[in-house]
């Protein structure tokens, strides 16, 4: 008995691969699918290159006056030619952080020089943004702590920067997913600055990949939809080691459609100066999918 039922495993597993391996006309993409994935591709790389690959730094603030400017010993240090050694001060006080410039600061507030405002933190809202020649400046926030983050619109990230590197596209990794609601759950969601936070779970998602039913928690994404953070087992070599990112349209009628030729990679893949999630214990998935974005080709 132990022989057969070892073989019927064998034989279901080599059954699952074929199926995979076969360029059979229900796993390719139509036309249609293909110019909608590179449409969204191109939304994936707008994104990058305005938010992320400009990135230059992200400076901790300790309570109290953070110096900021060419000077090496500034709390929140830039090396460029056409900033002062100090060109103000980001003060943290009960919560709150104000920048102070210092008599003929370059730094602007939209073209106009100021003495000092109070910076309005992203998330939730759009920040406050500060400017100086190409840099731009505004304050995160993460629980208790609060940053600054800095970009340059003349980043040199922008001009190394490749494309992005996928698997090919195939309709054997989109699949059909049974939607159960949250009910008030919640997970534990680590992130890359070491913090965990309680997060609440939207609902969780069954489905079958391989022969072998799965589950992801979901978080609440944009527009009533899902977002996912989870990893597979092509992390050991292809894709993000700390993941990767899936959006999941609003469920309908308790089912939900995953198209992992649509997962992405966090935008910790491509600078140091991002604080994404990590995916929770749940979200570690013991099987390889074999789609959607990979780590390496950014560059």
């Amino acid at each position: 008995m132990r022989m057969q039922a070892a073989g019927r495993k064998r034989r279901a597993v080599a059954l699952a691969l074929f199926l995979l391996s076969l360029p059979a006309w229900a796993q390719t993409p139509d036309a249609a699918y293909e110019a909608e994935f590179k449409k969204w591709q191109q939304g994936q790389i707008k994104d990058l290159k305005e938010n992320w690959l400009p990135l230059v730094g992200l400076f901790w603030l300790q309570e109290g006056d953070n110096p900021f400017g060419a000077d090496e010993h500034a709390r929140v240090f830039i090396a460029r030619d056409y900033l002062l050694a100090h060109e103000g001060d980001f003060r943290l006080s009960k919560g709150q952080v104000w920048f102070r410039a210092v008599p003929m600061s370059n730094v602007r507030l939209g073209k106009a020089s100021f003495r000092e405002v109070l910076m309005t933190p992203a998330p939730p809202g759009p920040p406050t943004t500060l400017a100086v020649n190409t840099l731009r400046m505004f304050i995160i926030g993460r629980g208790e702590r609060f940053g600054v983050r800095v970009k340059d619109l003349n980043s040199p990230e922008l001009s190394k920067f490749k494309g992005l590197k996928t698997y090919p596209l195939t309709m054997a990794y989109v699949v059909t997913a049974q939607f159960e609601p949250g009910n008030g759950r919640t997970m534990t969601v680590p992130n890359v600055l070491g913090d965990r936070q309680e997060v609440a779970v939207a609902g969780q998602v069954r489905f079958k990949l391989h022969g072998r039913e799965q589950t992801l928690d979901a978080m609440e994404g944009e527009d009533g939809g899902l977002f996912i953070v989870f990893s597979d087992l092509t992390k050991k070599k292809d894709t993000y080691p700390g993941g990767r990112f899936l959006d999941i349209s609003a469920p309908k009628d308790g089912k939900v459609v995953l198209d992992f030729n649509k997962a992405y990679s966090p935008p910790c893949a491509f600078t140091p100066y991002a604080t994404c999630p990590l995916p929770p214990k749940q979200n570690q998935l013991q099987v390889e999918i074999r789609a959607g974005e990979k780590y390496s080709g950014h560059r």
